[in-house]
């Protein structure tokens, strides 16, 4: 476990309650520049490479979503105190399975257009496993600028869809990804989402065709103390591409679970 531990973050701000925020299957912390410059000041944020993405190292052996939310443990733990948890796509599924697994850790969730998982249904589960071949086939580059421009709303900045891009590019490889991709693959968390304990913001893009509506709302429909939003103007990626509303509901949704000040 101590070469789980051993991942890159980011860390913004100096004060105020620990946000820990997990990115997406295609991404980084890099994803996380809005809320590393615009939530500092009220909070300490640290985003992760997960393992085998960005500037982490490469897992010595295969991982499963246990793995990763217990890699996520270690970055909370290094720091001595809970945290409110920020997951987005893949990133809320490791989150939830954290809130589950290490309850003690975890103040309350914040989780953005994502799902109970790819097992739930055998087709996207595997099209999530054939994500890897076709990473490995493309290589980073093409991969990232086949998948990067759906994942924001048709509307979006060039600018925004190019970094998107540019943040794949340089974030995924293999072996990393494709053990990603199988804890994906292998989720299901619907039996475990009634058990998680604490005060979850579910958000979604209305223009999300990713992983869509449909799946936050069973997310918000089966953990029991929840509040689910809609992000206007959005696509998957609705923290980066409406950073200024998906903050401002992080925000609210903190000033009740931590009591932030105004």
């Amino acid at each position: 476990m101590s070469a789980l531990a051993d991942v890159h973050v980011e860390e913004a701000g100096d004060r105020g309650p620990l946000l820990l925020c997990l990115h997406g299957i295609g991404s980084s912390s890099a994803a996380f520049a809005p809320q590393l410059a615009e939530l500092s000041a009220r909070l300490r944020v640290v985003a992760w490479d997960a393992p085998g993405y960005g500037k982490s190292p490469d897992p010595a052996t295969a991982l499963t979503l246990d793995d990763f939310a217990d890699a996520a443990a270690a970055v909370i733990r290094e720091r001595g105190t809970g945290a409110h948890v920020l997951g987005v796509s893949w990133g809320g599924v490791i989150a939830l399975r954290l809130a589950t697994r290490h309850p003690g850790l975890v103040t309350s969730l914040i989780v953005a257009d994502s799902s109970p998982g790819s097992g739930t249904d055998r087709a996207k589960a595997e099209g999530m496993r054939a994500r890897a071949v076709e990473l490995a086939e493309l290589g980073p580059r093409a991969f990232a600028e086949a998948r990067g421009p759906r994942l924001v709303s048709p509307g979006a900045p060039d600018d925004l869809v190019r970094r998107v891009v540019d943040t794949m590019a340089d974030s995924v490889r293999l072996p990393g990804y494709a053990y990603a991709a199988e804890s994906m693959a292998s989720a299901d968390l619907r039996v475990e989402l009634p058990t998680v304990a604490v005060p979850t913001l579910v958000l979604c893009g209305d223009q999300d065709t990713v992983t869509g509506p449909e799946a936050s709302q069973a997310i918000a429909g089966s953990v029991p103390r929840t509040a689910y939003v809609i992000v206007k103007d959005a696509g998957h990626l609705a923290n980066q591409e409406q950073p200024g509303r998906f903050n401002a509901w992080l925000l609210s949704h903190l000033r009740i679970t931590a009591r932030i000040p105004e």
